[in-house]
């Protein structure tokens, strides 16, 4: 089995198009991003920069943000569900 990575709207250009990916064998965020990275370059620098998970990005592993876990080093397991979601502001 593997977990579902939901990719949204303004990173599909780096998937080609792709709504889901799927990834094998990561155990936690960090190599979930570096899995990311290698199948689709670019994917890194628009997630994290030289502190982290990026400000304007939230990261969900099922319903709960990395944040509030232990970030990068969040755990994953076969079937679940992480969702890239950029912050939207508004003025």
């Amino acid at each position: 089995m593997a977990v579902i990575v939901r990719i949204p709207t303004p990173l599909r250009s780096l998937t080609g198009g792709a709504e889901e990916v799927q990834l094998e064998d990561v155990a936690n965020v960090s190599e979930v991003i570096d899995t990311l990275e290698t199948r689709h370059p670019g994917m890194k620098d628009r997630l994290l920069d030289d502190k982290g998970v990026r400000k304007f990005v939230n990261i969900y592993v099922g319903e709960e943000d990395i944040r509030f876990l232990e970030g990068l080093r969040t755990a994953v397991k076969d079937g679940e569900h992480i969702s890239i979601v950029p912050a939207i502001a508004g003025g």
